[in-house]
């Protein structure tokens, strides 16, 4: 399944790529499940990203590989491809977008999934989706020109 959310910030996309870093990673992180970081190497081609996720009764290791990365005059991208997931994924693809437009950028957030059961895979959607619009206004603060 696609979910695909867009957030437009005011800083040039070249400017979010420098900062689309570590520190960014953990504010992104929502209230539940508390997310761990294990290991960030960054965003370029080989690059691995490792987490613990505390569901409070158990946890769940998530590690992820940056299988591509590509800047150009237009954008910014990097792909990051589960390679240990937890339980309720099968599978993750997820490709951040960073665009130059008029007024700043555009972050792009374009993720496939599965997961394990057919009924599972609609039934995360909501639950996804809620997880990356909090990324939203994280994003808008985090990437606001200074005066």
């Amino acid at each position: 399944m696609k979910l695909t959310l867009k957030t437009s910030v005011e800083k040039d996309y070249l400017a979010v790529k420098a900062e689309f870093g570590k520190e960014l990673f953990e504010k992104l992180n929502p209230p539940f499940p508390p997310v761990k970081l294990l290991q960030f190497d960054g965003s370029k081609k080989g690059d691995l990203v490792s987490l613990e996720l505390n569901f409070i009764l158990f946890r769940q290791k998530w590690i992820s590989e940056i299988v591509e990365d590509q800047t150009n005059e237009k954008e910014f991208y990097f792909v990051d491809q589960g390679k240990i997931l937890p339980f309720f994924l099968k599978s993750w693809k997820h490709k951040h977008r960073i665009i130059k437009s008029e007024n700043g950028s555009i972050i792009q957030d374009e993720i496939n999934y599965s997961s394990p059961f057919g009924l599972m895979t609609f039934l995360m959607y909501p639950l996804l989706w809620v997880q990356f619009a909090y990324r939203k206004p994280i994003y808008r603060r985090f990437f606001r020109k200074e005066s």
